[in-house]
């Protein structure tokens, strides 16, 4: 896709971007695997197909890919309580809590400890005790509200304690491992690929008005920015409501899940919109998938058909079952969604036009 190419020369070229990766596969096909720019302005290394990028909460949409592949083969259920593979979770109430509401963020703990730190997430089994001693905002099922940080331990703990494997493991062994990305998607990157992640760039973001429910949900100490998103801690930990991963590697997934990753009953029971309504942490209405959000960046995509995640720096990957697409956008300065909807927009005209010849 040409326009593909010119769009990303232009993005770069004017300085809005500092380096991007942009990845489709079409009926698993690769019609784009295209880079640009630097991954690091400090030693002007350029954007590699194999470049790792922080994608913030788009690897929540690859933490409940692990749940739904489990779930179609049996391993774990929709409706499992957690309370039966990890007792320590009943504590205040929680007994009745589904991994059907985990991946619904309708769990009812969205909340953290105010002084919670980055430094605190990057330790497994305190984080896990914090959310089994969490006192629920709501009866689980009862309501939604977006599980920012808590949604990685809740499915990441659940899988280990059924499994006994670290999600990270269940991620290399039944998803990346067999489409051939193990290197190229990650919660926690290994040590000896440290130095592929793109360093991340950019003002930080405002914080949550104090005291508010996301405020609540997201302390100060783990809003995301770029500096946090560049720390080696962080990045080297397992932390699933967060990841970091190349374009093409979460394209790969996406395009799995529409080929042959997971049997089409389960496939349209992860698109289909299974919430509409309030948002109970950011305030605003909202719909949601079984697992994913059902949002494209430019808000195109029948309900029912798109499936996929966005991050808090701007990056996105999706799946739309009616065009049989996967795409993946990867960026380092840190930002809104604004490129990531020009890609999409884009690539849908390219798509269109090419249906139409």
């Amino acid at each position: 896709m040409s326009a593909v190419d010119a769009l990303l020369d232009e993005l770069v070229g004017s300085g809005a971007e500092v380096g991007l990766q942009v990845a489709v596969i079409r009926h698993g096909r690769t019609v784009v695997d295209a880079v640009r720019g630097v991954a690091d302005p400090r030693t002007a290394a350029p954007v590699e197909p194999d470049t790792l990028f922080w994608a913030g909460s788009t690897a929540k949409g690859v933490a409940s890919t692990v749940a739904h592949v489990l779930i179609d083969r049996g391993v774990l259920t929709n409706d499992m309580r957690l309370v039966d593979v990890w007792p320590e979770f009943g504590a205040h109430g929680k007994d009745h809590v589904t991994l059907r509401h985990v991946l619904m963020h309708t769990a009812g703990v969205p909340g953290l400890p105010p002084g919670t730190s980055a430094a605190d997430l990057c330790d497994w089994d305190r984080m896990c005790a914090v959310v089994a001693d969490a006192t629920p905002w709501w009866e689980p099922g009862t309501r939604f509200g977006y599980h920012a940080k808590t949604f990685g331990f809740l499915v990441g703990e659940t899988l280990r304690r059924a499994t006994g494997d670290p999600i990270s493991t269940l991620l290399r062994t039944h998803v990346t491992g067999p489409l051939g990305v193990a290197d190229e998607v990650h919660f926690g990157v290994p040590r000896p690929l440290l130095p592929r992640v793109a360093r991340q760039v950019g003002s930080s973001p405002a914080r949550p008005e104090p005291g508010s429910p996301l405020d609540r949900a997201m302390p100060p100490g783990v809003v995301p920015h770029a500096d946090y998103a560049n720390r080696p801690d962080l990045l080297t930990s397992d932390v699933p409501a967060e990841g970091t991963m190349s374009a093409r590697g979460v394209a790969r997934i996406y395009s799995a899940l529409l080929e042959h990753l997971v049997s089409p009953a389960r496939r349209t029971e992860m698109a289909t919109i299974a919430f509409t309504g309030m948002d109970e942490v950011m305030g605003f209405p909202t719909s949601w998938a079984f697992g994913y959000s059902h949002f494209r960046p430019t808000g195109r995509g029948r309900p029912g058909s798109t499936f996929g995640m966005v991050g808090s720096n701007g990056s996105a990957a999706f799946a739309d079952i009616d065009s049989g697409v996967a795409v993946a956008v990867m960026r380092n300065r840190f930002g809104d969604l604004t490129t990531a909807a020009r890609i999409d927009e884009l690539i849908t005209e390219e798509l269109a036009g090419e249906e139409d010849r």
